[in-house]
């Protein structure tokens, strides 16, 4: 069985959790996510079954997108609605839609981070939250994301929080945007709310959830609910070759560079609609590619 199995993660379950059950509901050992989600966030966590698993890091490194609510007036140690409150004030004057437009302006394309203490960064080889627990300070690197699309929505008639969509690269914290906002509109603030509902070109729609799975199960066609792993690399470039090639490709043995290559990098070799490889350019004779993974059939 290979394929993506776009699962919506509910609540109260880590992105741990998630594969382990899957991992028992299927009966097999070659099962993983991409791209953690908190215990208590919901939202699409795609995992990859089988021979998809070979696409973890490249399924992780798609653009993720995000609902928030950013809850201004209070701001926690964690960044989020569940640790202690460390600063209060109070919100006389909601903040007008233009405004927080404005701020909003600041935040899209490339911004800085810094990351929250109690999040899984790894600073001297010890996470940060190991620090944060510990009650130990340590400088905290900062980190360039992007932010590729940036909207408040309008249903909330709240004075003192607002929903934002965000569509964003790999390692952006939502929460620490959510923070940061707050700032810019002149109160401490912290991320009340937050689900994710697309990763790559998976979205909410596509998902199925664990009770989907469970009946799938009990009727033995569980495969159906699987995505081709050709959903999962859809950002990189396709390349189709012949069936001559087709086996040249599956022995894993390097190629010459294609004419029509674009300069990304890695890219996909298929044939038909079958995912074959992942090749990358050769990086000690650029007329040939080399294979990163190649898909068994």
């Amino acid at each position: 069985m290979n394929g993506i199995l776009p699962l919506w993660k509910p609540k109260g379950m880590t992105s741990h959790d998630c594969v382990v059950a899957v991992r028992k509901k299927f009966q097999l050992k070659k099962v993983g996510h991409t791209g953690t989600l908190d215990p208590e966030v919901e939202g699409v966590l795609p995992i990859c079954i089988g021979q998809a698993t070979k696409i973890v890091p490249y399924l992780t490194n798609t653009k993720k997108t995000y609902i928030a609510e950013v809850k201004l007036g209070v701001a926690t140690e964690t960044e989020d609605s569940y640790g202690a409150i460390i600063e209060k004030s109070s919100v006389a004057n909601s903040p007008s839609k233009q405004s927080i437009e404005n701020v909003l302006q600041l935040f899209r394309g490339e911004i800085t981070q810094i990351p929250p203490m109690y999040s899984a960064v790894k600073v001297n080889g010890k996470k940060l939250y190991e620090y944060a627990r510990a009650n130990e300070q340590v400088d905290r690197p900062q980190r360039t994301v992007v932010i590729h699309q940036l909207t408040q929505l309008e249903d909330t008639d709240h004075k003192d929080s607002f929903r934002i969509k965000a569509t964003c690269s790999k390692g952006t914290y939502i929460r620490t945007l959510c923070v940061d906002i707050g700032k810019k509109l002149g109160y401490p603030a912290h991320m009340s709310h937050l689900v994710r509902t697309a990763t790559g070109i998976i979205k909410q729609e596509d998902t199925v959830t664990f009770k989907a799975i469970d009946e799938a199960v009990e009727l033995e066609n569980q495969e159906k609910l699987l995505l081709p792993i050709s959903k999962g690399l859809s950002h990189l470039e396709h390349i189709n070759v012949n069936e001559n090639t087709k086996k040249r490709v599956l022995f894993g043995q390097k190629l010459a560079k294609p004419d029509n290559l674009s300069k990304t990098e890695p890219f996909v070799i298929m044939s038909d609609e079958q995912v074959l490889a992942i090749y990358q350019i050769h990086p000690e004779n650029s007329d040939l590619i080399k294979p990163i993974r190649v898909f068994k059939e």
